[in-house]
Formats: structure tokens, C-alpha cells, sequence
């Protein structure tokens, strides 16, 4: 809705005729100290009129008087735009009374659910049956503060969707096979001394305290007791959950992998190169027979849309996952799906600033803050909120600092 607002006040004090030979944007901030939206029209008329762009900037200022925001001039020319308390809390309460029909028409931040609507020629369609899987960390370390990005963003998400009158199922994707498994169990057998010959090199295995207190245990045990710890620090943090799916159990002790490459096969979707099968571009069965993670993914979505029959399925992924987006739709489209009733968010970076720093960390270096830690310093509820306030699609800095202050500094002690 402001990014709209935001244009819609920009067109009014725009010189009449002007044409922009670039493309002119309002698009959300990746910064907070940026604001909340930030536009480059100052800019583009500046080159266009042969002026200062920060002159022209500060002229635009001061016509854009509006109480839903302020504006700042950055950098040579950007307008950041920051968005009042009191106008996100009353299009909050607009949106409460009006559901889908305001995300719909009106549209809430940078993200409009036009893929899930429930209305259509003005008649309410039945809803959705919809998957939303997210979170689904591998169960081969503590749950980071990073997977409470992705996991308080499916949270709401599967409330508002759930409220637009959708029957939504919360899912967790285990990953509880593979080389992650595999060397989860040589990392295990490395911190009691005892590293496997021709395991990988040192610096590829987990560390970490949590990995010491696993000395003595199987890989199939370890993953037990993690995804114990996970599941507890979930419901910490009021992240709830309907299927907890197994890659293990509901899919390769079932043999769905080899069922879902016959199915490929019959359907002609599969090449064999260099010994090895194909589905396009991509490997399905490596040369030396082994399934890859793409197979276990096909068999995984034909689990979702063929057997269980969801109309939609979104998956919420972290930013390194970003390049297998176009795969995976090929794939569920291979399998004779619509790649349409595939939805997938990316989530972006996170980085933790404490004292005006960020603070390094590596899951495989076993230095990291679990989303333990970040509970027990700000509490779930001001987790929830420094999480969500900003769009999935920008990197966030998590100001622990902020978080903790008891002041109204901090927009969660304020509300």
C-alpha cells in the first residue's frame, strides 16, 4: 500500500510531460537505516534537467508532506522514505477487518498474495488446500537464529492464509539422509578421535559443544536427539507445526524415489549421459548409481501434489538455495504439474550487530547463535517482530542491542 501511496504522491509534484529515459523505482529498502522505501526520481530528473540530484531531491522534500512518513535525502540523490508507527499500526488494524480483500486491492508492504486469492468475478471461491513447508533446517546442529527468519515468516504467513479461509498444513521437511547424515556420524567419530579413513578433510566437519556432548552416538541417534532440540526450540519460539516429513522413513524405506524415476521414465522425461540420467540439465542417478538430492526433491513434491493432492505448495528456502529455484519448477513441471502451483520464497541473509558490529558465525566451525540464544536474550515476541518488519527479499541487520533496550527506541517496547 505505501509503495503505491508513495508513487501516487510523487506523480502529483512531477513536472507535467516529463519522460524518464530510465526506469524510474520505489522499492523497498535493504537497510533500515534506508527506511523503509526508498526512490531514485530525484535522480533521474536531475540528469534530465541538468541539476544537482540532491538539489532536486530536497525540492521534492519539501512537497511530499505527508503524516504516514518522513523523507530523507541519501547518498546523490535517493528519497528514503520512513514509514510512522502510527500508520503501519492503522493499516494493521485495516487489514484485520478486511482480510484477503485488502491484501488483494490494496496490498500489504512488498508483498500482494495474488497467487492465493479467495474472491473471483465477486463471487468467494472455495479454499485452497495449500503445503507450506519452511524452516526444515538438517537435523545436524542446532537451530541457528537465521532459521527464525524463515520460520516466524511461514508462521504468519500460514495464519493469514489460514484466516483467508485456506486449510493450511505447517510442514518440515527432515532431511534425514545423505551426506549431511553421513558426515554428521564421521564429525561424531572425529571430536572422540577417531576420524574414519578417508572421511573428509578436517575442516569439513561439524564442531561445536553440541557436537562433543554427541561422542558415543550413531549418526541415527545424534539426529534424534537434534531433532529433539529442534522441535523444543520451535516451540520457544511459538512456531507451530502439523507434518514433521521424513526423508527417511516417508520416502526412501518406501522406495518413492525409484517409483517417482520409473514415472519420469515412462514418461520419457529422463536422458542417460556419460553413464549417468538426466532430467535436463540436471542429475537424477549419478554414474555410480547413487539417488541426488534432486530425485529425493522430485519425489518429494510428487508426494505433495500427486498423493496428497495440494492445490498450492510453498516453500520458504534460504538465500543459498536461491540458484535451485528454476530447477526445482522445471522438475514439478517434468512430473506433469502446473510450475505455477509452486511457490517459493527465498529468504535473505541475516546478519547480528551487537555494539555497532557484526558478529561472525559458522554453523560448520561451531560458531553460530542458536535461536535458543536469541530467545533468551530478546524474548519471542521481539524476535518475532525485528524479523518480520522487514521483506523476506531484503538482507536484514538484527540490531541485538535494539532488541534488548527497554525504551522506546525499540518499536517492540513502544508497542
Amino acid at each position: 500500500m505505501f509503495r503505491a501511496e508513495i508513487r501516487k504522491e510523487l506523480d502529483k509534484i512531477i513536472p507535467p510531460g516529463t519522460i524518464f529515459s530510465v526506469e524510474r523505482s520505489e522499492s523497498a529498502s535493504r537497510r533500515t537505516e534506508h527506511g523503509d522505501y526508498s526512490s531514485n526520481t530525484a535522480l533521474i530528473l536531475g540528469k534530465e534537467q541538468a541539476k544537482n540530484p540532491r538539489d532536486v531531491a530536497e525540492d521534492l522534500i519539501k512537497k511530499l508532506q505527508n503524516k504516514n512518513w518522513r523523507v530523507e535525502t541519501a547518498g546523490p540523490g535517493f528519497l528514503n522514505f520512513f514509514i510512522s508507527r502510527e500508520a503501519l499500526a492503522e493499516n494493521l488494524l485495516i487489514f484485520s477487518r478486511k482480510g484477503e480483500r485488502f491484501s488483494e486491492r490494496e496490498g500489504v508492504g512488498a508483498h500482494r498474495l495474488r497467487w492465493v486469492k479467495t474472491e473471483r468475478n465477486g463471487k468467494r471461491e472455495t479454499g485452497k488446500k495449500i503445503n507450506l513447508e519452511f524452516v526444515s533446517a538438517n537435523p545436524t546442529g542446532p537451530l541457528t537464529m537465521a532459521n527464525g527468519r524463515g520460520g516466524f515468516y511461514g508462521d504468519a504467513l500460514a495464519n493469514i492464509l489460514k484466516a483467508a479461509g485456506h486449510k493450511v498444513t505447517r510442514e518440515y521437511f527432515i532431511n534425514d539422509a545423505g551426506n549431511q547424515i553421513k558426515l554428521l556420524g564421521e564429525s561424531i567419530l572425529a571430536a572422540e578421535g577417531n576420524p574414519p579413513a578417508g572421511g573428509p578433510e578436517k575442516d569439513e566437519y561439524y564442531k561445536g559443544e553440541y557436537i562433543k556432548k554427541l561422542k558415543g552416538k550413531s549418526a541415527e541417534a545424534a539426529v534424534k536427539i537434534l531433532l529433539d532440540e529442534i522441535k523444543k526450540s520451535l516451540k520457544k519460539a511459538g512456531i507451530k507445526f502439523d507434518v514433521w516429513f521424513s526423508e527417511n522413513k516417508n520416502l526412501r524405506q518406501k522406495n518413492e524415489l525409484k517409483k517417482v524415476l520409473e514415472f519420469l521414465n515412462e514418461k520419457r522425461a529422463l536422458k542417460e549421459r556419460e553413464g549417468a540420467l538426466w532430467l535436463e540439465d540436471a542429475v537424477v542417478v549419478k554414474s555410480n548409481q547413487d539417488y541426488t538430492y534432486f530425485l529425493a526433491d522430485l519425489a518429494y513434491h510428487y508426494d505433495k501434489f500427486i498423493k496428497r493432492k495440494f492445490d498450492l505448495a510453498i516453500n520458504i528456502w534460504g538465500a543459498d538455495h536461491h540458484g535451485y529455484v528454476s530447477r526445482m519448477q522445471k522438475g514439478v513441471e517434468a512430473l506433469g504439474i502446473n510450475p505455477a502451483r509452486l511457490k517459493i520464497i527465498i529468504m535473505q541473509l541475516v546478519r547480528l550487530t551487537s555494539g555497532g558490529k557484526e558478529v561472525k558465525m559458522s554453523k560448520r566451525a561451531g560458531e553460530f547463535i542458536t535461536l535458543d540464544d536469541l530467545l533468551k536474550e530478546v524474548g519471542a515476541d521481539a524476535a518475532r517482530w525485528f524479523f518480520l518488519e522487514r521483506s523476506p527479499d531484503t538482507h536484514m541487520d538484527f540490531d541485538l542491542d535494539l532488541a534488548k533496550e527497554r525504551s522506546k527506541k525499540n518499536p517492540v517496547y513502544y508497542v
